[in-house]
């Protein structure tokens, strides 16, 4: 089986002094449920490419969670982590995955700009976009999204007030998404073919 290797949201528990890496159970459970490995990754960028020659992964999944630093967010070893991760999915050409803050990371790498939004938290959107997304309701839980298409970034949905919804990166298997897959009861079917088929 393809493993692929998921990044994980970084809690600070301040009664303990403690900086937690986790991620809800949820999304390894969806990576198994597409038939992969789920591995999950620290965030400890100086041991990132150390890990990753080890485990050498199929792919690349960047979970939701923490804004990035530049626009307040408080985890900048995960925005290094996962610029490592970016950067060995594209050295190594293999598949990566983003969805939510991990589709704002692509965005980011690829020189595009994150804005605020309102109406994108703990609701639902229809999408408009190419076959594979148009018409869908998909889940929503993020105050910030892609603000400009830069060369690289293909839009492939957006929701009906013209959030950025889904894209893909030009000539890559890079795909990012802001509904999170894992957070469906159950899984949709949509999500589950699109995640085997990214990853085959």
């Amino acid at each position: 089986m393809k493993r692929l290797v998921y990044s994980q949201r970084v809690e600070i528990v301040t009664g303990y002094g403690e900086r937690r890496d986790c991620a809800d159970v949820d999304v390894a459970k969806l990576i198994w449920a597409c038939g992969y490995i789920p591995i999950p990754i620290n965030n400890i960028p100086k041991k990132t490419r150390i890990f990753l020659k080890s485990t050498d992964p199929d792919g690349v999944i960047l979970t939701g969670g923490n804004d990035l630093a530049k626009y307040g967010g408080n985890a900048p070893e995960r925005d290094e982590t996962e610029e490592i991760l970016i950067g060995y999915a594209m050295e190594k050409n293999i598949p990566l995955y983003g969805f939510c803050r991990g589709m704002q990371m692509i965005a980011d790498y690829f020189g595009a700009r994150l804005k605020k939004v309102e109406n994108h938290v703990a609701v639902k959107h229809v999408l408009e976009g190419n076959h594979m997304w148009n018409g869908r309701r998909v889940n929503s839980y993020h105050n910030m999204a892609v603000d400009n298409v830069t060369e690289n970034l293909i839009v492939e949905a957006r929701a009906q007030d013209g959030v950025i919804e889904a894209f893909k990166i030009k000539n890559r298997k890079i795909y990012g998404t802001m509904w999170h897959p894992e957070r469906e009861n159950p899984y949709d079917i949509a999500d589950i073919a699109f995640i085997k088929k990214l990853f085959l």
